[in-house]
């Protein structure tokens, strides 16, 4: 039984023109690469098909991870919004009760002084209405003698 390479032997490149040599055809290079690279290039493709399927897979999986994502992003902005909500109300509540307080104690600490002002003013008002009534008196009586003073006096008649 001949072999493969008994076979091939016979479509060996043949040599440059020159001296005898054994017969044989022209090499055909391009076919031998070809033959050559074909197997190996049919599984290339096997390998191309499935990066494109691994790829395909891989975009499709990132992208429902990215609407996951955005989903929860979302929700998460939502539940912030709605807590920042419940704790703005919460704070202006306790802002309020806290200057209410605060009022109150303001308010109360004005009455104190107030009555304070007053028993004060009870206290002094009668000695600085005499010092007024005095004062008054003096210059109204100073305004009387300068008065009298410039005007010639009235004689009666006869």
């Amino acid at each position: 039984m001949a072999r493969a390479r008994d076979f091939l032997e016979r479509f060996r490149p043949s040599g440059t023109p020159g001296a005898a040599a054994r017969p044989g055809v022209p090499a055909d290079r391009q076919a031998e690469r070809s033959a050559e690279l074909e197997p190996l290039l049919a599984r290339l493709a096997e390998t191309e098909a499935e990066v494109a399927q691994i790829r395909t897979a891989a975009q499709q999986g990132a992208d429902l991870r990215r609407r996951k994502g955005q989903d929860r992003a979302r929700a998460t902005l939502a539940a912030g919004r709605q807590q920042f909500v419940a704790d703005r109300a919460e704070m202006v509540a306790h802002v309020r009760r806290q200057g209410a307080a605060e009022t109150v104690a303001v308010l109360a600490a004005a009455q104190t002084e107030a009555d304070a002002v007053r028993t004060r003013v009870r206290q002094r008002l009668p000695a600085l209405v005499q010092r007024v009534v005095a004062a008054v008196g003096e210059d109204l009586a100073a305004v009387i003698a300068a008065h009298q003073a410039e005007r010639p006096a009235i004689q009666e008649p006869p």
